[in-house]
């Protein structure tokens, strides 16, 4: 297992190599200029390319992006231009919002999509026509619509939580946890209806299996049957496709995180966007990336755990 952990790893190296300069060569093509931005429309032309030549935009993009690699390496994420704060210090603070929604968005898709796939296997009917329909609805609304209509229904007319902002866990357990609800069920809503359509195919399949016939015959429960040996073997495709699911789900928390007004990654790199600030977003970049590595890399152990044969 640790063999497996160790070759991800390091096949995570050039990916983020590989991600942070595309973006790093994307941004390139914006019709903004950072050196603009920074100086204003007041700022003459002589002051325009002395501040291009000190930010090294003069420079060709390979050599460019060759100086920022290798500050990374040195562990110096660079500066913003527009607040001159680090940026490492700028991600660092926002980056336990975005973890908060993304742990509770896998809480609620594994726990509620898992348990409804199993209820929808095992009893059927009318039951799986309506995760069905869920699951249509999922697809007309994206998350930022979701987002919307659960601040109308549950912030504005219910009041049963806030509608924006957000309480560090510093400042009460209650308040932080109340603020992060309707955001993590924004972004769950759409991917736990998926989570439990793959969960009820897998578990119809698994449950069709002679070793189920047997269990059964032998005078095993049925809860046992189905929770223990059905579900184990049916949560294997799930897994496997859990970390696609995640890496979309948290493109989908950009959105809510500013239909919230939450300070997180997501809202960090609009607004690094907005602003042309090529440092922050090759930052926020970086810290999406190694997100998606965490995640991938959390999705192998848990299918090293279901599988024995993958841990041989």
């Amino acid at each position: 297992m640790l063999k497996l952990i160790f070759h991800r790893l390091l096949l995570s190296i050039p990916l983020l190599f590989a991600v942070t300069f595309l973006t790093f060569f994307l941004s390139s093509f914006a019709p903004t200029d950072m050196a603009r931005n920074v100086l204003g429309v007041n700022g003459t032309q002589a002051e325009y390319l002395e501040l291009r030549a000190q930010m090294g935009l003069d420079q060709p993009l390979l050599v460019q992006y060759q100086h920022w690699a290798t500050k990374v390496l040195q562990g110096d994420l660079g500066v913003s231009y527009f607040t001159n704060e680090s940026v490492s210090g700028l991600l660092n603070e926002r980056i336990g919002v975005t973890l908060s929604i993304m742990l509770g968005v896998l809480v609620v898709i594994v726990l509620a999509g898992v348990s409804l796939g199993v209820l929808s296997a095992t009893r059927g009917g009318r039951f799986g026509k309506l995760l069905d329909a869920v699951s249509l609805l999922g697809l007309v609304f994206p998350s930022f619509v979701v987002a919307l209509v659960y601040i109308v229904v549950f912030a504005v007319w219910l009041r049963w939580f806030p509608a924006t902002g957000y309480t560090p866990l510093n400042q009460g357990f209650a308040p932080w946890a109340m603020g992060l609800v309707l955001p993590i069920f924004a972004v769950a809503t759409y991917f736990t209806s998926i989570v439990a359509k793959q969960t009820r195919e897998a578990m119809n399949d698994v449950m069709k299996r002679d070793f189920i016939r047997a269990l059964r015959a032998s005078g095993l429960s049925e809860w046992r049957v189905v929770l223990l040996h059905g579900l184990r073997n049916a949560a294997l495709p799930v897994v496997t496709n859990l970390g696609l699911i995640m890496v979309v789900a948290m493109s989908s928390s950009v959105f809510v995180e500013r239909a919230f007004v939450l300070p997180g990654l997501g809202s960090l790199a609009v607004g690094a966007a907005d602003q042309a600030d090529v440092q922050l977003m090759l930052g926020c970049t970086l810290y999406f990336a190694l997100l998606s590595v965490a995640i991938n890399l959390m999705v192998d152990l848990s299918y090293g755990w279901l599988n024995p044969k993958v841990r041989a």
